[in-house]
């Protein structure tokens, strides 16, 4: 008698204890569909981090489509998607319509010319002041190269800018202390775009996101393209502090130092229509803020800091949630 009570303490005691062995119970397969759309600059990162995630997390889906921020905050307004990409901040009347901004990421918009312009090498020399790029996209008085850099020659300044309403437009206004529609300039669709019609004209000039005017594997401007340093002291000539657009990282580098100016250094944002609430939207949006953080240094951008991230992670949730 007392083995068989023994006995069925042992199988009592075994079944009990059974899930305490077996560690926690598996939680639910995150499951559902995510869209998103907007601003070229966050576009590269934002692909990584969804093919991260939905390796992570099998059963989500999350579609991306690049169409400019002026896009992505109107579609995420509009309930067409459930994310926004924006690469500038949102005005009053978007946050008025609902649009919550949360920053994700950080880049820069930089001047780009052509390898073969004939006045690149003064250009090294000297870079060009915020009121040469007056000159050029606002007041449009600069018309010749020769007149930028102290020569006779009266080869054309041709002025390329964005056809979309964008983050890198409205950034490097913004810079010149105007907005997207003060822009003279060739209207082109879309960073990849601009960054084509400079590369066709020795004689062109745009500006891109740092994304699309540098190659993320040889971490040097992308083949067909020279960034046009700035004078940013506005002495007249590049002091050795200023050059700093060999490569991405030196120019990241700077950026995180502040020698890059803001604007057009910026946050780039996620933006939502009020707070995010459900899966798999809220857990997308934790885990980008925290692990997936550790991809924005991989695609060449420049993470937040931890006071902003803190600040972004409020919006969605709180600290740490969505770590898995």
């Amino acid at each position: 008698m007392r083995k068989g009570v023994l006995a069925l303490i042992v199988v009592l005691g075994a079944a009990f204890a059974a899930p305490r062995l077996s560690g926690r119970p598996a939680r639910e397969e995150l499951r559902g569909r995510l869209s998103v759309s907007g601003a070229w600059a966050l576009y590269p990162l934002a692909i990584k981090w969804a093919e991260e995630f939905q390796r992570l997390h099998p059963g989500v889906r999350i579609d991306i489509q690049a169409g400019g921020a002026g896009k992505g905050v109107a579609d995420v307004l509009g309930g067409a998607v459930d994310i926004g990409m924006a690469s500038r901040e949102i005005s009053p009347a978007e946050r008025e319509k609902g649009a919550v901004a949360v920053a994700v990421a950080k880049d820069a918009v930089v001047a780009t010319l052509n390898p073969k312009n004939p006045f690149l090498d003064d250009l090294r020399r000297r870079g060009l002041r915020k009121e040469d790029l007056v000159r050029i996209w606002i007041t449009q008085t600069a018309r010749t190269w020769g007149a930028l850099v102290g020569r006779t020659d009266g080869a054309a300044i041709h002025v390329y800018t964005r056809s979309d309403a964008c983050g890198a437009a409205e950034t490097w206004a913004a810079y010149l202390g105007r907005r997207q529609e003060d822009l003279a300039g060739v209207g082109v669709y879309g960073d990849p775009g601009l960054a084509e019609a400079v590369k066709r004209d020795p004689l062109g000039i745009g500006y891109n996101n740092i994304s699309f005017a540098y190659d993320l594997k040889t971490n040097k401007p992308v083949d067909g393209l020279a960034i046009c340093p700035l004078d940013l002291n506005g002495n007249g000539r590049l002091d050795p502090e200023e050059r700093i657009y060999d490569t991405r990282s030196d120019l990241i580098r700077a950026i995180a130092a502040n020698v890059y100016p803001s604007p057009p250094a910026r946050d780039l944002y996620f933006v939502m229509r009020g707070r995010p609430g459900g899966s798999p939207l809220v857990e997308f949006m934790k885990w980008v803020l925290t692990d997936g953080q550790k991809y924005v240094t991989e695609m060449g951008y420049l993470p937040l800091g931890p006071e902003r991230t803190a600040r972004s992670l409020a919006l969605v949730g709180g600290p740490g949630a969505g770590r898995k």
